[in-house]
C-alpha cells in the first residue's frame, strides 16, 4: 500500500498552516510536508537548481517548525514532515530540542526530511562559508542530534561540532528520533542515505526507476537491508503518468506538491490529489 501526502511552502500570503492541515487530514491523505528557507539574500548569485526561476514563495515562508506545530495542534493522524529542513543553517543543539519537542507534542508524527541546501549566499549569512563541505557539516549535525536524542548524557566531538557531556530533554517520542530522509537527487546521496539516514526523499526524475535500483545495489554493498529504507517521492505532479513509475520503482510514499496559493486554489488542487490517490488504493 502506497501512502499519499501533500506539500506546499507555507507562505504568509497563502492558505495558512492550520487550515491546510485540517483539510489534508479531513480528506484522508497520510502526510503534510513543509519546506524551508530562512531568507533569500538579495545579492544571491547561486543559480536556482530547478526550471522556472526562483519562486516568490521562497522569501515568504513561515518557519517550518512553527507551522508544523500549529498543524500538530489541530490534527490527530497525519504525519508532519519537513521537506526539507536546512540542517546546516541551524544550531544542532537547538534543532535537536525543536525536533524532539515537536515529536512529543504531535504524538510521534514527525518526519524529518533534511538537505544541505543549494544557496551559497544564504548559507554564508549563517556563517557557513565552506560551501564545498556542506555535506560534511550536515552529517556531523545529524549525528550530534542523534546523540542528544538517544543518550541521557550526550556529548559529541567532531571537526565542526563539539560539546562536552550535557543534558537535554525532552527526548523524541519515536525511539531514536523521527525518521530522517535525505533530500536531493544526486547519486552521491546514496552513500549519505545509507550512512546516517533512514530513507530518501528526492524529487521525481525521468530515470527514477534506475536511481532506486542503484540505491538497492549500494545498500547491498553496504550490507544494509534495502527494505529498511523509507522512500518518499517529493513534490510530485498529480498525474497518473507521474505516479505510476514511482509506485513501480518502490516508493512507499508519494507527496504531491503545488506552489503557494490561497485557499481558492489550494483546496481544489487538494481535491484533485485525493481523487488521484484513490485510484491507487
Amino acid at each position: 500500500m502506497v501512502d499519499f501526502g501533500f506539500a506546499m511552502t507555507p507562505a504568509d500570503y497563502a492558505i495558512q498552516p492550520v487550515e491546510l492541515a485540517k483539510a489534508v487530514e479531513e480528506c484522508g491523505l497520510e502526510s503534510l510536508f513543509f519546506p524551508e528557507h530562512t531568507h533569500i539574500p538579495v545579492s544571491s548569485k547561486t543559480p536556482f537548481p530547478m526550471p522556472g526561476g526562483l519562486p516568490t514563495e521562497y522569501r515568504h515562508a513561515h518557519d517550518p517548525f512553527v507551522a508544523l506545530t500549529a498543524a500538530a495542534c489541530v490534527t490527530k493522524k497525519i504525519k508532519l514532515g519537513t521537506g526539507v529542513c536546512l540542517v546546516i543553517e541551524r544550531d544542532p543543539i537547538v534543532l535537536a530540542k525543536q525536533v524532539a519537542s515537536l515529536d512529543v507534542i504531535s504524538g510521534g508524527r514527525l518526519v524529518l526530511g533534511i538537505g544541505a541546501g543549494w544557496n551559497a549566499e544564504e548559507m554564508a549569512n549563517h556563517g557557513i562559508v565552506q560551501y564545498k563541505r556542506r555535506f560534511a557539516i550536515l552529517r556531523e549535525k545529524v549525528l550530534a542530534m542523534k546523540e542528544i536524542w538517544t543518550k541521557e548524557t550526550a556529548e559529541f566531538h567532531g571537526e565542526f561540532i563539539n560539546f562536552p557531556p550535557m543534558w537535554s530533554s525532552p527526548k523524541p517520542l519515536q525511539p531514536g528520533g523521527p525518521p530522517i530522509l535525505m533530500g536531493g537527487e544526486s547519486r552521491r546521496n546514496y552513500a549519505r542515505v545509507l550512512d546516517y539516514c533512514d530513507g530518501w526523499i528526492p524529487h521525481p526524475t525521468a530515470d527514477i526507476g534506475e536511481r532506486v535500483h542503484e540505491l538497492r545495489e549500494a545498500a547491498e554493498k553496504a550490507k544494509r537491508p534495502f527494505e529498511s529504507l523509507l522512500l518518499t517521492a517529493f513534490r510530485v505532479d498529480p498525474k497518473e503518468s507521474e505516479v505510476e513509475p514511482l509506485i513501480k520503482a518502490g516508493f512507499q510514499r508519494i507527496v504531491f506538491g503545488i506552489r503557494s496559493a490561497g485557499r481558492e486554489v489550494v483546496l481544489p488542487a487538494l481535491d484533485t490529489c485525493v481523487k488521484l490517490a484513490m485510484k491507487f488504493q
